[in-house]
């Protein structure tokens, strides 16, 4: 090996860690489908982020799925598709309580529809374990 390759070896490897590191981050960061947090956040992407009711149904049991059954119903026939506007939603933990079948979730939400402004709201999403499998039980929002 010359001095030349000698001097790149080091930063090549230094770039090879940080993408190692960084691909071990996310995978820790992610959190577990079937815990409580888990099914709140893809609850969340699913019914407010990408308005995908069915998705949404799919994780909700009881009164969510009573509500989302109703949407459902009320926007038959309604197309979401490229040209509806999206919002772009950010949301935030802000807090959690609960025992070992039930944990409710309250996150902030910041809502920016495109020509229409942004909004926030408070989401409050509770879980409830069912058979082994953490489902959303119920969802509202709130200022």
């Amino acid at each position: 090996m010359n001095p030349q390759q000698a001097r790149i070896l080091p930063s090549k490897l230094t770039i090879a860690h940080a993408v190692a590191l960084a691909c071990l981050l996310g995978v820790a960061a992610c959190t577990s489908p079937n815990t409580p947090r888990g099914v709140a956040d893809k609850f969340i992407d699913a019914y407010y982020v990408t308005i995908n009711l069915p998705k949404a149904a799919q994780v909700s049991s009881g009164l969510a799925l009573d509500k989302i059954n109703q949407e459902i119903a009320l926007t038959r026939g309604q197309t979401i598709d490229a040209a509806t506007r999206m919002p772009s939603v950010h949301y935030n933990l802000q807090s959690q309580r609960g025992e070992d079948n039930a944990v409710t979730f309250i996150y902030k939400a910041r809502f920016d529809v495109p020509d229409a402004g942004a909004f926030e709201r408070n989401l409050m999403i509770t879980t409830r374990k069912e058979g082994g499998t953490w489902m959303v039980s119920n969802f509202s929002e709130f200022d």
